[in-house]
């Protein structure tokens, strides 16, 4: 059985502008996120992105800008010793009423074809209530970094949806997982990115 972890993408991985990521120039690897998605690889983790990218739809970047930011982000991680196994976005916005938006769970679907996993030993990492939702609608065990959008432990007493556990960002949150035992699987990559659009 496979060993997934699921991750939000700005926040998570990259520092969150408030706005949108629209040039690769943009994305600012948040502090030992490279060392953790690495500490993962060595792991045996599969780490998957799941994440929500609605300035396609707004028309703020393009699916083909998109594509190349992601390629660029695989690149460095891989440069850097680590491996995400795939990418996820949903493109829609709200309004679209689509069934991969998060905090519905259509993005994870998607990611685990094929796969075989036990979700309730599966961790998802966000930044916000919407990702803690998602992966609770998921089964998946839940955590919180302070890193994006959700700042401080206090903001959390006014989520409906409580996280599992609070960390102060994504190297932090692979310490609890490893406390936790997670085990092993071969990690190799697949090939590129799937778009929801």
């Amino acid at each position: 059985m496979d060993k997934i972890i699921f991750l939000d993408r700005d926040g998570v991985i990259n520092k969150d502008l408030n706005g949108y990521v629209t040039a690769w120039p943009e994305f600012e690897f948040l502090p030992n996120v490279l060392e953790a998605i690495k500490r993962l690889s060595e792991l045996g983790f599969k780490v998957v992105v799941v994440s929500n990218q609605a300035g396609v739809a707004k028309g703020y970047y393009t699916a083909e800008t998109l594509a190349r930011i992601t390629a660029q982000m695989l690149e460095t991680v891989r440069a850097a010793g680590g491996r995400i196994f795939s990418v996820h976005y949903c493109t829609h916005r709200d309004e679209d009423d689509c069934i991969c938006r998060k905090p519905k769970t259509g993005l994870f679907k998607q990611a685990l074809a094929g796969i075989s996993v036990n979700l309730k030993e599966t961790f998802f990492v966000g930044d916000n209530e919407r990702d803690i939702e998602a992966g609770k609608k998921m089964g998946c065990r839940t955590i919180l970094v302070l890193s994006g959008i959700t700042k401080t432990k206090a903001d959390v007493y006014n989520f409906k949806h409580r996280p599992d556990f609070i960390a102060d960002d994504l190297w932090d949150a692979v310490e609890r997982i490893i406390a936790k035992g997670k085990g092993s699987n071969d990690g190799k990559e697949k090939t590129g990115f799937n778009i929801s659009a």
